[in-house]
């Protein structure tokens, strides 16, 4: 199928379809109260967490901290594609309270990231979530590795990615101070650096304030590592399903939008528990072909969108929950295979 050409008027008749149902109009009563309940929910845990006094019962509380972090993240998300409010600018405010103050992610960074890979999904050399790192996206990248521990991590790196996932969120923190800080010393666009640096900075000071007021050094910091690697474990199995396994266009290929998106996506299907838990992320598909479609409205373009896949000829892939993190880590022991063996 990745030979194959889409006429540009399929996507065309698509767009139109969409708009004629309303389903990227703003859903911003559904927003309302969804951001407000998982805001009264995000903080209800950390008021739970100031008045249950100095034990390491407290321990218990980083797991709901690190589901309601994660559902802070989703809503940014959600903000970096304008899928909350009307206008760019109450979106970007959205997103820094959100992210730089709420969760202590940086808005810029991530969006601008992001974005660049839903401009090329899957695409070496454009997408940045394929390019080499700790994990390898292709044989090639895994060819090219060294020896020692990173080949003996990239001929694992299947095996060891929910492992790894452990240590995403400290990750995302540390590239978002990085990300500032880089953009400051550039000195071309200082103010918005600025803004997200006191903005960061106001999150860490409160996090720790509060985590070293109410608990003793050592139950802060055991408290810290786990509701940082509970959230890293819960955003990376969000994110793992969409991509990995599926299709990449090879060096110079160019597809059109709609091959692009839809061949390089995977949905996973089920209910609302799982839209709940993958914060929509679950319709892939449909959020990778109109990024700025509010959540809510996903799942109703879903039938849509299946139904012109199928009369245009793509395949629409779906699987289960399981099957498609399967499907994604096979990928990833498969292309770290070739690593070279020194």
């Amino acid at each position: 199928m990745p030979g194959t050409t889409v006429p540009r008027s399929d996507f065309a008749s698509l767009i139109q379809e969409v708009r004629a149902r309303g389903l990227l109009d703003r859903r911003t009563r559904h927003y309302a109260w969804s951001i407000g309940l998982d805001l009264l929910l995000y903080g209800a845990v950390w008021v739970a967490v100031a008045f249950a006094g100095d034990s390491w019962w407290q321990l218990a509380l980083a797991v709901p901290a690190g589901v309601f972090t994660t559902r802070i993240y989703f809503v940014g998300h959600d903000a970096g594609h304008g899928q909350i409010a009307g206008t760019r600018r109450a979106n970007r405010a959205l997103g820094l309270l959100i992210g730089n103050l709420g969760v202590g992610l940086s808005y810029g960074w991530w969006t601008d990231k992001h974005n660049r890979h839903h401009a090329n999904p899957n695409h070496v050399g454009k997408d940045p979530d394929v390019g080499a790192g700790v994990l390898v996206w292709t044989p090639e990248q895994a060819s090219a590795r060294g020896g020692g521990l990173i080949r003996w991590l990239t001929r694992n790196q299947g095996r060891l990615f929910f492992p790894l996932l452990l240590l995403e969120g400290f990750n995302l923190k540390v590239s978002s101070v990085q990300s500032v800080g880089a953009a400051w010393r550039r000195r071309a666009g200082r103010r918005r650096a600025g803004v997200e640096g006191v903005l960061l900075g106001l999150h860490f000071a409160g996090y720790l304030s509060l985590l070293f007021t109410v608990m003793s050094p050592g139950k802060a910091v055991a408290f810290i590592l786990v509701h940082q690697a509970l959230l890293g474990v819960h955003l990376g199995s969000a994110f793992a399903p969409n991509h990995k396994g599926m299709p990449m266009p090879g060096p110079g290929e160019r597809w059109d939008h709609l091959r692009k998106q839809v061949l390089t996506s995977r949905n996973v299907h089920g209910g609302p528990v799982t839209d709940w838990f993958l914060g929509g992320l679950n319709y892939q598909i449909e959020h990778h072909l109109f990024p700025s479609m509010p959540r809510p409205s996903l799942r109703r373009a879903q039938p849509l969108i299946r139904e012109h896949c199928t009369r245009v000829g793509l395949p629409y892939a779906e699987e289960g929950l399981i099957e498609s993190y399967a499907q994604a880590l096979r990928h990833l022991q498969v292309v770290g295979v070739p690593a070279p063996l020194g």
